[in-house]
């Protein structure tokens, strides 16, 4: 009877020591490949955790850290977000951060953006949340500001943020609106007053501006131009809210029928400043219409040479020379 309990005791210790083998051998195996990131949206089973996870980091590697999920303490709830995995990791950390939900912070960035659609979806492409649910938020952030959705694209900024994927569009907006709010500091708001204009109409006049000009050097004298038409109460004639008005950013001549497009933002048609932003302008760009060198200028037209840069007018006379000689540039070239 002693001896076939030792003989138990036996087989249970080698079992034990084999499960422990085991365990040992999938919680120090290492992540061997390439840095990959692995989504798990809201809603993931636990079988579509393990194929993604199999996806991103082959089938052994994967299966080493399912085993050790599952055995981990807690419920076994797929927690949803992006993980970031990197050569050099244990199988057994991984499980950790994944059973705790240590997501991996994301790299937002967007730039060049004209419509708050556009924005939508920039984000959507690199959040979890969709087009429509960013619109959504959106919408909800103009009615608690009290403005229209058209200025909506004036409360962000263009920037690379942090984030987590998968956190609600609410919570994203909010980031963003928390960068915007600490960009128009005192000094920027007391600028804004002295020109007798809100944070969002400096934010107009500059996308027309980054519109108007890819030359950065050139931005803050044409913004002067259009603050200079503002005060005197002229109509701004800015090509690009024409263009805006049209839907074709890709024009190159503004014709007599682009003219006459009934929209709020054709400038050619109503004074004053469109109902929001054309483009979501840079920060340089909104301090460059707040520090804008003063000069007298009143017109303006593109140069004949093409360089991108204008020639600049104080009166109609020479403006009407200046546009001559740049339309017939465009002739020469058959540019429509």
């Amino acid at each position: 009877m002693r001896k076939i309990t030792i003989f138990i005791v036996l087989v249970l210790i080698a079992i034990a020591g084999v499960i422990c083998f085991i365990y040992y051998r999938k919680a120090s195996q290492v992540y061997e490949y390439e840095a990959v990131m692995l989504y798990l949206p809201h809603g993931t089973t636990e079988e579509a955790f393990g194929d993604s996870l199999e996806a991103v980091t082959g089938k052994e590697f994967a299966g080493s850290v399912m085993a050790l999920w599952q055995k981990l303490p807690g419920e076994n709830v797929v927690k949803s977000g992006a993980y970031k995995i990197e050569p050099g990791q244990k199988a057994l950390d991984v499980a950790k951060r994944l059973k705790r939900g240590q997501q991996t912070p994301v790299k937002v960035t967007f730039n060049n953006i004209r419509t708050l659609d556009n924005l939508a979806e920039r984000f959507a492409a690199q959040m979890e949340f969709s087009e429509d649910e960013f619109l959504a938020a959106a919408d909800s952030l103009a009615s608690a500001e009290g403005i229209s959705r058209r200025e909506v694209p004036a409360l962000f900024l263009p920037d690379s943020f942090e984030a987590y994927w998968n956190e609600s569009p609410h919570k994203f907006i909010a980031r963003l609106k928390n960068h915007y709010d600490k960009f128009w500091n005192d000094e920027r708001l007391g600028k804004a007053k002295s020109m007798n204009m809100t944070p969002i109409e400096v934010s107009t006049v500059a996308s027309i501006v980054e519109e108007e000009t890819n030359k950065a050097d050139e931005r803050p004298k044409v913004a002067r131009l259009y603050l200079n038409r503002l005060k005197k109460g002229m109509k701004l004639q800015a090509d690009p809210t024409v263009k805006f008005a049209v839907g074709d950013f890709t024009l190159r001549r503004i014709t007599g029928e682009h003219l006459k497009v009934t929209s709020p933002y054709n400038t050619y048609l109503f004074p004053g400043l469109p109902p929001g932003p054309i483009r979501i302008p840079e920060a340089k760009t909104i301090d460059g219409v707040l520090n804008a060198p003063m000069h007298n200028y009143i017109y303006m037209c593109a140069k004949e040479d093409f360089s991108g840069y204008h020639n600049f007018a104080t009166d109609y006379a020479t403006h009407q020379d200046n546009a001559r000689r740049y339309r017939k540039a465009l002739d020469a070239r058959g540019i429509k």
